[in-house]
């Protein structure tokens, strides 16, 4: 019974997740978001100094594809088993996922002032897709494998940290909108909420 109702739970966040994912998808298609998009540039940009530049110039390279390659091969040989396995399926999906989407929206990147070079589509949010997978995934297992009660709400706070920070990055690098990395954020929970629910389904126990 309770196992039933915990899946409910997750049926009932994946769907607002979805339902989000999907008003925010259709916002940025009709041109709807600029207001909301510039609004919060503005907001992030006004943290502008040397210490923020370098900062988030330095955290946006952990979505970097070759960093998260090099994340993904440490984990699977820190793991060594299914875990492992996990974390290389996350990144091909998320990264599969991203591509597809970036190639049918064709949202082109914003037009301001750039701190680092990005080429291709807009929408989603690459880094933040991949941030949420496969940071969002070594959190889940830091929370529910680690003993030490400190060391796991430390762990998990310092990759919630990561995450945000680097959605965050994305728009003050200049690289992104908000709704972008609303739309890699939301969309990347959806996967990575089926993909633990997955491994409840078939770790259990170990």
């Amino acid at each position: 019974m309770f196992y039933k109702m915990k899946n409910k739970k997750y049926l009932i966040i994946i769907s607002i997740l979805s339902l989000i994912f999907i008003i925010n998808t259709v916002l940025v298609l009709l041109g709807k978001t600029t207001g909301f998009d510039n609004a919060v540039y503005n907001l992030v940009r006004s943290l502008e100094c040397d210490f923020c530049d370098k900062y988030f110039v330095f955290i946006t390279k952990f979505g970097n594809v070759s960093v998260v390659i090099g994340v993904v091969a440490i984990l699977i040989m820190i793991f060594r088993n299914k875990y492992g396995v996990m974390f290389a399926s996350i990144g091909a999906i998320v990264a599969a996922t991203n591509k597809l989407l970036k190639h049918i929206i064709k949202r082109q990147r914003p037009d301001v002032l750039k701190l680092i070079k990005q080429g291709g589509y807009s929408y989603p949010s690459g880094h933040s897709m991949i941030s949420i997978s496969v940071y969002g995934y070594l959190c889940y297992l830091a929370f529910t494998k680690i003993k030490n009660s400190i060391l796991k709400w430390l762990c998990s706070i310092i990759l919630v940290i990561l995450i945000l920070s680097i959605g965050i990055s994305r728009i003050y690098v200049g690289v992104h909108y908000a709704s972008d990395v609303i739309g890699g954020f939301t969309l990347a929970l959806i996967e990575l909420m089926l993909i633990i629910g997955l491994t409840k389904k078939h770790f259990r126990g170990n």
